[in-house]
């Protein structure tokens, strides 16, 4: 993982999503600044913003870090306080997160994950040939919990995880493969790479 720098909402999300939600909340009296109820679904009319939330990260996966290609519809919207603990986040731009599909449903409403929004720079490592992830060494105890529970939590040292950022890198050697083409599609990789001095 890498920070993610929060992208301003675009201008049909309020009318399209917010009020919309706002009212449905209302209609089903469903408490704004609590859990809900066990069983109660909310309308997802956060779906309407997917292609906004795509084009405004770069369609980068906030968690993996890697290009979402959005034809294949692997992209989905994370809400990074889970709508069964605060319903009243369930329509707001700032509490979504682009995510592939695999990263939002191991992070379901789990509140153990390091918010991308707000990480420090160089917190996750990366083994580039291997494609092992770990926190960094020089993190303070604390810091160094929450990153080993994230990567445990969203399983992002699993072989699947790790070979995909292995082939990236194995890919940018072998085929001279632009930088800047690393850093669109794989951008822990690019920036591991780069902070290694490898690029």
């Amino acid at each position: 993982m890498i920070p993610v720098h929060p992208q301003p909402e675009p201008n049909s999300f309020d009318s399209a999503v917010r009020q919309k939600g706002l009212a449905y909340l209302a209609k089903k009296q469903i408490a704004l600044d609590k859990p809900l109820a066990k069983g109660v679904e909310l309308s997802p009319y956060w779906r309407s913003c997917l292609d906004d939330l795509h084009q405004a990260y770069q369609g980068v996966c906030a968690y993996l870090s890697v290009y979402i290609e959005r034809a294949a519809g692997a992209g989905s919207v994370d809400h990074f306080i889970a709508k069964s603990n605060d319903a009243g986040l369930a329509y707001e731009w700032g509490n979504y997160r682009l995510a592939c599909s695999i990263m939002n449903s191991r992070k379901r409403d789990y509140a153990d994950v390091l918010d991308p929004f707000a990480l420090e720079e160089g917190c996750f490592r990366l083994e580039l040939v291997s494609g092992r992830i770990y926190p960094a060494p020089n993190l303070s105890a604390g810091l160094a919990v929450q990153v080993e529970q994230t990567i445990v939590r969203l399983s992002l040292d699993d072989s699947m995880c790790r070979t995909l950022r292995a082939r990236w890198f194995q890919e940018y050697i072998e085929f001279q493969l632009p930088a800047e083409y690393l850093r669109h599609k794989s951008p822990f990789v690019w920036y591991e790479a780069n902070r290694q001095g490898l690029l």
